[in-house]
């Protein structure tokens, strides 16, 4: 089956086929599912701007979600040629992006617990779990191993993320810290479950324990 490939210009809104739309790295000229890349858009003054959910006006340009890939976008001026006119390009560009994926995926964490979507605590989330309501498992990447070795082993095939600390989970969470977080089946904690996904990606991180 060919893959589908909408025009740059086309939207953000048309309908997935098969795996979703793919979009071309402007870096390495892969073809990718929008899930694995991010897309920046010319801004006011020309100014090069991440669009994190892919939802701002203007032709797209997209890149796989990678810090390096955006380094490398910068260094070769690859946004200038892709957009065919001259482009600013801040300085902490690349930072810009994990800041922005760290804060959505936080926002998201934080619209999951409100819907009921999202157990937190380990009594709480270890009785989750032996319930079988899990889908995904949210550690915080400064607890002991010890705490996760007992809550991964209660649900070996969840997908298992570590992306931010107690502390960063907590306040999400509106709490003071969240070291064990279970996500359960829910649309948010879905789109939670890839959004996490693609910011430890881009951040270069490898949990060979982890299943992504």
């Amino acid at each position: 089956m060919a893959e589908h490939i909408e025009p740059e210009n086309s939207g953000d809104h048309a309908p997935d086929q098969g795996a979703g739309p793919v979009r071309r790295c402007i870096v390495s000229g892969e073809l990718l599912v929008k899930e694995e890349m991010v897309r920046f858009v010319v801004g006011p003054g020309n100014e090069i701007v991440p669009d994190i959910q892919a939802r701002l006006p203007g032709r797209g340009i997209w890149l796989s979600a990678k810090r390096t890939v955006v380094e490398t976008a910068c260094k070769k001026n690859l946004f200038a040629k892709a957009a065919r006119r001259s482009v600013r390009l801040p300085d902490d560009l690349a930072n810009q992006v994990e800041k922005l994926m760290s804060q959505r995926c936080l926002n998201l964490l934080g619209l999951a617990r409100r819907a009921g979507e999202v157990v937190a605590g380990f009594e709480k989330a270890t009785a989750c779990l032996r319930r079988g309501e899990g889908a995904a498992l949210l550690a915080a990447n400064d607890a002991s191993a010890a705490g996760k070795n007992k809550v991964n082993a209660l649900a070996p095939d969840l997908v298992r993320l570590e992306a931010f600390s107690g502390d960063e989970l907590g306040a999400a969470l509106g709490r003071a810290t969240a070291v064990h977080v279970v996500l359960t089946h829910g649309r948010l904690a879905e789109r939670l479950t890839v959004e996490i996904a693609r910011l430890i990606d881009y951040r270069g991180e490898i949990d060979a324990s982890s299943t992504v």
